[in-house]
């Protein structure tokens, strides 16, 4: 009974979290961020914000305008448990390797409860630049599905869905469902 009930509670926090996220078609989801130029208390209360949301609505990353801030910012987990923050952070090579993958997107909600992801294209290896809560510059590569959620968290912030970097068909049949869920 214990374990229904905590699987109950896990359910009520992801319908929160999610209610928190901006979905398709809001604007703001298609709109360029500023970058960060103040690393304060504010700023670190936000980022713990955040890991929270994504964490309760079982993503494995958020990036500042999925909750209306358009601010350089994303929270991205690797784990189940880890969280990292990356404050303006810059793709600053990309590998010519890539790979066609499927993507989920929390301010695709529709898709999601439709179990439908998203093909798109991605490098296999990119090196990030990018600052930590204190202002402190980063640089590092990531590889293979990490690779893909930085770089689904960086178009976030630059206005780009993952519908948008769909090939033709693929983005037809995404915006058919979001359209027929969203009348």
């Amino acid at each position: 009974m214990a374990r229904k009930e905590s699987e109950e509670q896990r359910e009520s926090r992801r319908k929160l979290a999610q209610a928190q996220i901006r979905q398709f078609p809001d604007p703001v989801l298609k709109t360029e961020t500023k970058p960060v130029e103040v690393f304060d208390d504010e700023l670190k209360a936000l980022l713990q914000r955040m890991h929270e949301i994504g964490e309760d609505a079982v993503g494995a990353g958020l990036a500042a305008p999925q909750i209306g801030l358009l601010r350089r910012i994303a929270v991205i987990s690797f784990t189940d448990d880890e969280w990292m923050s990356m404050i303006n952070p810059e793709i600053v090579d990309y590998s010519e390797e890539t790979e066609v993958g499927g993507e989920g997107c929390l301010s695709l909600e529709i898709l999601l409860r439709e179990h439908h992801s998203v093909p798109v294209e991605r490098s296999t290896r990119i090196r990030v630049r990018w600052q930590d809560e204190d202002g402190d510059v980063h640089e590092e590569d990531f590889v293979d599905m990490p690779a893909r959620i930085v770089q689904h968290e960086v178009d976030h912030l630059d206005g780009i869905l993952t519908i948008d970097r769909a090939a033709p068909a693929d983005k037809r049949e995404a915006l058919k469902i979001l359209r027929e869920r969203l009348s």
